[in-house]
């Protein structure tokens, strides 16, 4: 059987080739491009309607309507303080402090400033100072929960200054975006707490002749953004997808929090304060608990820690978290909406068992974090490592209605096991 010769399929209009065509729409005896069917439809438009199409004129959007901001009923410090203290135990001044700048600082977003008005209410960014474990970033997550807001959590240890291997500061504001579904105005007016901030100090407090792209150029990158301006975000992050469309956001209104344990800067308070921290001091040297010198922490601290004094003037509200100790650990264990023991016997009451703590288990538990300086986080792992193999076993006996953990048992699933790893780390 014969072949015939393939027929060349083209535009009837202009010519173009199938092949350079996206759509071409075959007719009886002719066909057409979709440029040619957008020519044809302008000339439509202009020859019949005036140069609008009836059914343009239905697809106007309307303009976007400008939803303002409003704290919840009867939210006042107090009221943000009493929430927190559901979630956080101890750290009272830490509390009431950013009660008050988180207060102010939507007060401020609820009632913007007329034209009139000569006063204008400044944002309060804050700086929490705190070992690990103490709790700065459920300190942040409570008061957004609460409010309403978008939060994003960004660790400050991925930036580099721009050009360099590493993510860019506006990657900070891309989380954002995420986090709301990529709506502008209500990233606007969100939270982004910045954890391990004391990482992008520069190694001395005198500037380095040679270029610290991790360090002192981080900082330098973020001074704008802290203190408010327009910045072009890469919604999806600006290394990944070179080609994507930037948005613009204004910072003005995002609060920023800002969190890092600063290992080491209690020496740097103690020499201010004329104090030792290790050692025989003379009759005259002031005597300072170490454990409580953070609450003495000032700007002039975190300056010489490695911060530069222009970043630390766009973060005012500077707060320190106690070190836990041996009844702040029980209590976080038990006491908090989302402690611990209530997590595990919600757990167990889902497979219809009656889940209880001895109280030596509960001081052994906090006793084995604090002696281990593995802070409120370290709880969930050694909770784990207790409850794993009952967890494991209890669903598929039926016939265990009530369960308790006694301290021989939890010293038997920790001994030779995870206590093992941490002293020899």
């Amino acid at each position: 059987m014969m072949r015939g010769k393939r027929q060349e399929v083209h535009c009837s209009f202009c010519g173009r080739d199938k092949a350079e065509a996206l759509v071409l729409v075959t007719g009886l005896s002719s066909n057409i491009c979709e440029i040619c069917v957008e020519q044809a439809r302008d000339i439509i438009a202009e020859e019949l309607y005036g140069g609008v199409m009836p059914d343009d004129e239905k697809e106007e959007k309307p303009e976007p309507v400008k939803r303002e901001f409003s704290l919840p009923a009867g939210t006042t410090p107090r009221r943000i303080k009493e929430h927190l203290d559901k979630y956080v135990i101890g750290q009272e001044r830490a509390k009431k402090i950013i009660s008050v700048a988180v207060y102010n600082h939507y007060k401020r977003l609820s009632f913007p400033p007329t034209l009139e008005e000569e006063v204008q209410i400044e944002k309060s960014n804050l700086l929490l100072v705190g070992r690990t474990g103490t709790g700065k970033t459920l300190l942040a997550k409570t008061i957004a929960k609460m409010l309403d807001v978008p939060f994003a959590i960004v660790d400050a240890t991925v930036f580099t200054q721009a050009g360099y291997v590493g993510e860019d500061v506006e990657s900070i504001l891309s989380r954002l975006l995420q986090v709301c579904d990529y709506d502008v105005e209500s990233a606007e007016r969100g939270i982004v707490y910045i954890d391990e901030m004391d990482k992008v100090a520069r190694k001395s407090d005198n500037p380095s002749i040679t270029r610290d792209v991790s360090g002192e150029g981080v900082q330098q990158a973020m001074l704008k953004m802290l203190e408010g301006t327009e910045v072009l975000v890469p919604p999806q992050g600006g290394r990944k997808h070179p080609e994507q469309q930037l948005v613009k956001m204004n910072t003005e209104n995002i609060l920023f929090i800002c969190g890092g344990a600063f290992d080491g800067i209690e020496k740097i308070i103690a020499r201010r304060m004329n104090s030792q921290v290790i050692g025989f001091g003379s009759k005259d040297t002031k005597r300072v608990d170490q454990e409580e010198l953070l609450k003495y922490v000032t700007h002039k601290d975190i300056r010489r820690y490695g911060m530069i004094p222009e970043l630390i003037g766009r973060l005012p509200v500077v707060t320190y978290l106690k070190p836990l100790d041996l009844t702040a650990m029980k209590r976080i264990l038990t006491e908090p909406r989302n402690s611990l023991v209530k997590q595990y016997q919600h757990l167990f009451r889902l497979e219809g068992i009656n889940l209880t703590f001895a109280d030596d288990v509960v001081e052994y538990l906090a006793q084995t974090a604090l002696e281990y300086e593995l802070g409120a986080r370290g709880l969930r792992s050694i909770c784990e490592a207790v409850m794993t193999d009952a967890m494991f076993d209890t669903p598929d006996d039926k016939a265990i209605k009530h369960l308790t953990i006694d301290l021989k048992y939890a010293k038997g699933k920790l001994e030779g096991g995870m206590l093992e790893l941490l002293r020899a780390a």
